[in-house]
């Protein structure tokens, strides 16, 4: 691994440590390499906490371009440290383990009649896994300056934490979880030791966030379980909701819900291109109501359940017909993996029946798209009269946040009860669960009946909620919580 290390004096106080990292690399055809800068609330986070304390971002080189900068010295930007991990080693930890095993079990998506089976190729993945863990591990305790803060992000960094805490005891450590996490019973079906060993890897940060605290239970309740943890629920305050005592060590547990940034999406979903986008869009939808998803083709994402229940909408009450449109983006996700690609194409063969069966010369009532396009996604938001957001499992789900902030005329949420959102946004959505296609059809009908007046009430509401704790808030609500804790 090509790793350069960090003179003393460039040691940092704050250190970040995620798969992907702010900047990226793209090798053109002369074999020139161009930079792209990355955004989110990360990005955000680090910046707000301010110049003048020396900070590293650790990250993974991810693409040719990333590791032939990494090799040439090119980074360009002595606060990103990028890992030239071996391509075989990091593919097998995170499409293996990351990907195709932590990420199943945290959103409960495994066919347990079939999968999983852990067998040789497992373990030869999780050693994989371990070593990449072991690779940040040793360059966050490289570049940390004595009793430095490190914040270590999601579940492909969960072994990081104890593996730095035994490199270097005198730092400050956290770790965030983005997804959600799986009850014991479902979260046992990992083999005994590797089950024990994601627990105790996260227990070796002084506090460990999550987006809610049903995830912070869930992962408390884990620990009781599968390795006889001492836990102290606390009384579910705004920041420390509990503690989780194990080997001597004590691990607090946080929440830190994070919200869309408000002040973005405004003046971005109104720029030339998303008003031509916009302009397109109302063509295609021809004055007819609209029921909009914007998603990545993520099994959790529940896409083709979503689009029976429209299915089951037009069938069930024939007054829709030639009177509404579902305006879905389903952009790719992950079709290095078996799986995602055949739900993708699901999500293709599904919307093209409902077309073929009620479509008219007219009237196309799934109006598909499955090539990423951010501004086009912005303009299906300030189009929507309802957002229909049901995944069967989801950390957070910023669509859910981001269509009521955006949208023109206010919105009414469809909202799956299984997203993390639906703990701040639930009052004012029309919920469901997510199984229940029936049940999603008529919660369609009520959201595209819904009173002006109470939709736009419910819409500011919403965004209201959806922006009260921005990216870059996020971020330093989870640096704030670990500094203070030390004080």
């Amino acid at each position: 691994m090509v790793n350069a290390r960090p003179s003393e004096q460039h040691q940092a106080r704050i250190l970040l440590a995620s798969n992907r990292g702010p900047i990226s690399f793209t090798v053109e055809d002369d074999g020139t390499l161009t930079p792209r800068r990355g955004g989110g609330g990360l990005v955000s986070g680090l910046s707000a906490i301010g110049d003048e304390v020396e900070s590293v971002w650790v990250c993974a080189a991810l693409s040719e371009g990333d590791r032939a900068a990494t090799r040439q010295g090119k980074l360009g930007d002595p606060s990103v440290r990028m890992l030239d991990i071996d391509p075989g080693t990091f593919a097998r930890a995170y499409n293996g383990i990351a990907n195709s095993t932590l990420w199943f079990v945290h959103h409960l998506i495994y066919n347990t009649p079939t999968t999983p089976v852990f067998g040789a190729s497992f373990r030869r993945e999780w050693t994989s896994y371990e070593a990449y863990n072991t690779a940040f591990a040793e360059a966050l305790a490289e570049s940390a300056a004595p009793g430095a803060t490190v914040l270590v992000q999601d579940y492909h960094l969960s072994l990081t934490p104890r593996l730095l805490r035994e490199l270097r005891p005198d730092l400050r450590i956290g770790h965030f979880s983005h997804t959600p996490w799986a009850p014991p019973d479902y979260y046992r079906l990992l083999p005994d030791d590797i089950a024990r060993d994601v627990l105790v890897g996260i227990l070796g940060a002084d506090r460990a966030g999550f987006l809610t605290r049903r995830w912070a239970s869930a992962f408390a309740d884990c620990c009781e379980a599968v390795l006889g943890a001492e836990v102290d629920r606390g009384s579910g305050g705004d920041r420390d909701v509990m503690t989780v005592t194990h080997e001597g060590r004590t691990t607090a547990l946080g929440v830190h819900s994070l919200g869309a940034d408000g002040d973005f999406l405004r003046e971005r979903s109104h720029r030339p291109d998303v008003d031509s986008r916009l302009a397109a869009l109302r063509e295609a939808v021809g004055g007819r109501r609209t029921v909009v998803r914007v998603d990545r083709t993520e099994l959790s994402k529940n896409i083709v359940r979503g689009l029976h229940a429209y299915r089951h909408l037009l069938r069930s009450r024939p007054e829709w017909l030639d009177r509404v449109v579902h305006v879905a983006f389903a952009y790719p996700s992950r079709h290095d993996l078996p799986e995602y690609r055949e739900y993708t194409a699901s999500v293709l063969r599904t919307a093209q029946e409902i077309n073929d069966e009620f479509g008219t010369p007219s009237w196309q009532p799934v109006l598909l798209q499955v090539d990423d396009d951010f501004a086009r996604s912005l303009a299906a938001y300030r189009l929507a009269d309802v957002a229909l957001v049901n995944p069967i499992r989801d950390g957070m789900n910023l669509v859910a946040k981001e269509v009521p902030v955006v949208s023109d005329e206010g919105c009414a949420l469809v909202l799956s009860r299984e997203a993390g959102a639906y703990e701040e946004l639930g009052d004012d959505a029309v919920t469901v669960n997510p199984y229940d296609v029936i049940a999603t059809a008529e919660a369609l009908h009520t959201a595209l009946t819904m009173p002006e007046a109470e939709r736009s009430d419910r819409c500011k509401r919403l965004a209201s909620a959806s922006t009260a704790l921005p990216p870059s808030a996020w971020f330093l609500s989870q640096y704030r919580a670990l500094t203070d804790d030390q004080a």
